[in-house]
């Protein structure tokens, strides 16, 4: 089940980064209150935690650091997206224990204990949350992006249609 998740997960944001690698820069680095202050400041956090997240689900197998998530350009964004995609597909081929514990220095003193299972949730919550926001911010813009929600993404690869009545 968590398979369908992740790959909504990959597809949502890669519909966001496709509508918006025809913008203008202006429009993508431009200041928003109530997102992560800009369009592409937001795709840089949604990829750069993704990725984190990955690192440590995966024990490092997959994931990776980024030093600094702000200099990601719109297309390192895009190929971090990429990666961090193809993670997500290992790492559940591989399997996951949704118990396992898995602990993580935060920086500050405290480390924070968290399953699997609640780290995976997080992972997808975060996803869409953001994407909520990017998508929420092309409105007000003036350049909504198409549907990208579950509905949207189970009819593109054929996993739930609408049925008239006959």
């Amino acid at each position: 089940m968590l398979r369908e998740g992740f790959r909504h997960h990959a597809w949502a944001t890669r519909q966001l980064l496709d509508h918006c690698a025809s913008l203008p820069p202006e429009l993508l680095e431009r200041r928003i209150d109530g997102i992560y202050g800009s369009i592409l400041n937001t795709f840089r956090h949604i990829v750069d935690a993704d990725a984190s997240y990955l690192l440590r689900i995966s024990g490092g197998e997959h994931g990776e650091m980024v030093d600094d998530h702000q200099a990601l350009s719109f297309d390192d964004v895009v190929a971090l997206h990429e990666r961090n995609a193809e993670g997500w597909e290992a790492l559940l081929d591989r399997g996951v224990d949704p118990e396992d514990d898995i602990a993580h220095d935060r920086g500050n003193g405290e480390t924070r204990h968290a399953t699997v299972g609640v780290r995976l949730a997080q992972a997808l919550h975060h996803g869409s949350d953001h994407r909520s926001q990017i998508g929420t911010a092309l409105t007000v813009l003036g350049a909504p992006a198409d549907e990208f929600d579950v509905w949207a993404w189970g009819g593109s690869v054929g996993l739930c249609r609408d049925v008239a009545p006959s």
